[in-house]
C-alpha cells in the first residue's frame, strides 16, 4: 500500500507539473501503466485528443469565431480537456517566453496560428522553433520587423532576439553579446515581413501571412558573435543555437518552470543557477540531441531533481483556474460562462495573449499579493465548496467508501490525498482535524457528510501549502 501511494505521490506531482493536474481516478489509471510509460506518452501527444476542435468550438460558442474573439477561452478549453497535457503545458511556456500581445497584434486568428506553432514545433528543434518564431506573422509585427529595411534597421526583433527569447543579456557575469551584434542580427532579418492586412470589415480579421522580399534583405558581410559571412536570419539562428550561452538560458527556463522557482530572468547574469548539477545535466542535453526539447524535457522529468521538488512552485493563475477546474470536472463540454473562467485568470494576473510585456510574466512569489491571492482563494473555494461538482462528489464519495466512521485525522489525510497527495504542515493539519471534531462525529451514510467534505476542501484550498505546486 505504501509504494501504491508512493507511485500515486509522485505521478501526481508529475501531472502537475507536466500538465495541469488531474483527478485521482487518472492517477490511478497512470500509476498502473507506470511513470516511465506516462511520461513517454506526454512526451509523444496524440494527433487529436484535445476535447474538441476549433470549428465544433466554434458552432458550440458564436462569440468564439477566430474571426472575432474567443481564441484564448479557447485555449483554455484545451488546457482543461486535452489529454495531450504536457503539449498544453508547453504552449503556455513558449507564449511566456516567445512574447506577443493581442494589445498590440489585435488579430485572434494570427495569434492562432502562433500557438498552433508552437504546438506543432514546441518540443522539437530549438533552432527550427527559434526560425519558426522569426516567421511568424505576430512576432514580425508585435517587435516591429516589418519596419526593418535594408539601410534602416530597426533593431527591436534582433535586440530581443538574442536578450529575451534565445540567450539572455549574460551568463556567469560576462555579457553574451554586443550592441553591435544586435545591429547585425537586425540586418540579417530585414526582408522578413508580413503581407498587406486584409481589411478587418465586413467579415472579421484573417491571418496575416509571412513574406520574404528579397529586394529589402541586406546582403552585405556581416560579423555576429565573432563569425562573419553573408548572413540571412536563418544563418544567424544556427549560430545562436550552438552557443553555451543558449544552452543555459533554455535550462534555466525549463527548470524554473518545471522543478523549482528560479531568479527572475533579468537577474540571470550576475545570478547563478540554485541547482548547477541539474542544470549541466540540461545543458549537456541540449548539444547531445541536437537542440532538441523532447530530450531535455525526458532528461528532467527522470531527474532526481525533479522527482523530490514537489511544491517549491507557486502556482501560476493559469494552473490555479485549469487545475481547478480538472480537480472539479468541470468544463468538460460547452456550455455558456466561460468567459468568466478567463477573466478569473486576468484579476490573477495572467491574461493569456496579452503579457505585461515582451518579457513575459514574472513568476514564483511575484504572483502573490493581497489582491490576487484573494481572488485565488475565492475562486478555487467556491468551486470546490459545490458539492453537485463531479470531482466533489467523487472525493465524497470515495471518502465515504473508507468507512462509516471518520477519525477528524483520517478525514483531513484521506481528503488531501483525494486531492493529488497534497502535504499540510502539522499545525495546519492539527487545525483543520480541530475544525472537524467541533462539529461532533464524522458519519460519512448521512446527508450532511457531503457538506463538511465541501467545508474541508475549502478550507484547504484557502491554505499557504495549496498555492504551491
Amino acid at each position: 500500500m505504501a509504494d501504491q501511494n508512493h507511485d500515486i505521490a509522485l505521478m501526481a506531482h508529475l501531472m502537475r507539473r507536466a500538465g495541469f493536474g488531474a483527478q485521482y481516478a487518472e492517477l490511478e489509471e497512470r500509476a498502473a501503466k507506470g511513470y516511465d510509460a506516462t511520461v513517454e506518452e506526454l512526451l509523444n501527444p496524440e494527433v487529436n485528443p484535445h476535447g474538441m476542435d476549433l470549428d465544433v468550438a466554434e458552432r458550440c460558442f458564436i462569440e468564439w469565431s477566430h474571426q472575432t474573439r474567443g481564441v484564448p477561452e479557447y485555449f483554455a478549453f484545451r488546457m482543461i480537456n486535452s489529454r495531450c497535457q504536457l503539449e498544453e503545458k508547453m504552449v503556455l511556456f513558449w507564449h511566456g517566453i516567445l512574447c506577443t500581445a493581442d494589445s498590440k497584434t489585435q488579430s485572434y486568428p494570427t495569434s492562432y496560428d502562433e500557438i498552433e506553432m508552437f504546438r506543432e514545433l514546441g518540443m522539437g528543434s530549438f533552432r527550427d522553433l527559434l526560425v519558426g518564431i522569426s516567421r511568424d506573422p505576430a512576432m514580425i509585427f508585435f517587435l516591429d520587423n516589418c519596419l526593418s529595411h535594408k539601410g534602416a534597421i530597426n533593431e527591436n526583433y534582433g535586440r530581443e532576439l538574442l536578450e529575451l527569447f534565445s540567450m539572455g543579456v549574460g551568463m556567469d557575469g560576462e555579457f553574451n553579446y554586443t550592441e553591435d551584434d544586435v545591429k547585425e542580427c537586425a540586418r540579417a532579418f530585414t526582408g522578413w515581413t508580413i503581407a498587406n492586412n486584409i481589411p478587418g470589415q465586413p467579415y472579421g480579421r484573417y491571418h496575416a501571412q509571412f513574406v520574404y522580399n528579397p529586394e529589402d534583405h541586406d546582403e552585405g558581410t556581416k560579423t555576429f558573435l565573432g563569425e562573419t559571412g553573408n548572413f540571412n536570419g536563418e544563418d544567424v539562428i544556427d549560430i545562436i543555437a550552438k552557443q553555451p550561452a543558449t544552452a543555459r538560458f533554455i535550462s534555466r527556463h525549463l527548470y524554473s518552470y518545471f522543478i523549482s522557482d528560479e531568479a527572475q530572468v533579468p537577474s540571470w547574469m550576475e545570478t547563478p543557477p540554485k541547482d548547477p548539477e541539474t542544470i549541466k545535466m540540461l545543458e549537456d542535453e541540449y548539444f547531445r540531441s541536437g537542440y532538441n526539447i523532447k530530450a531535455m524535457l525526458r532528461v528532467l522529468f527522470h531527474s532526481d531533481a525533479f522527482k523530490n521538488a514537489r511544491f517549491q512552485r507557486v502556482k501560476s493563475p493559469v494552473e490555479t483556474v485549469m487545475g481547478t477546474m480538472r480537480l472539479v470536472g468541470d468544463w468538460t463540454e460547452p456550455k455558456p460562462g466561460f468567459e468568466f473562467i478567463f477573466d478569473e485568470m486576468k484579476h490573477m494576473g495572467q491574461e493569456l495573449f496579452n503579457p505585461p510585456s515582451v518579457e513575459g510574466w514574472h513568476t514564483g512569489q511575484e504572483w502573490i499579493d493581497g489582491g490576487t491571492l484573494v481572488h485565488r482563494i475565492n475562486f478555487t473555494a467556491d468551486f470546490v465548496g459545490d458539492v453537485n461538482q463531479p470531482g466533489v462528489r467523487e472525493i465524497i464519495n470515495r471518502l465515504a467508501d473508507v468507512g462509516p466512521l471518520l477519525s477528524p485525522e483520517q478525514m483531513v489525510d484521506t481528503t488531501c490525498l483525494l486531492m493529488g497527495h497534497y502535504e499540510l504542515a502539522d499545525e495546519t493539519r492539527q487545525m483543520m482535524a480541530s475544525s472537524l471534531e467541533k462539529g461532533g462525529t464524522i458519519h460519512t451514510d448521512t446527508e450532511e457528510f457531503g457538506n463538511r467534505v465541501s467545508e474541508l476542501l475549502q478550507m484547504i484550498v484557502a491554505t499557504k501549502e495549496y498555492i504551491y505546486a
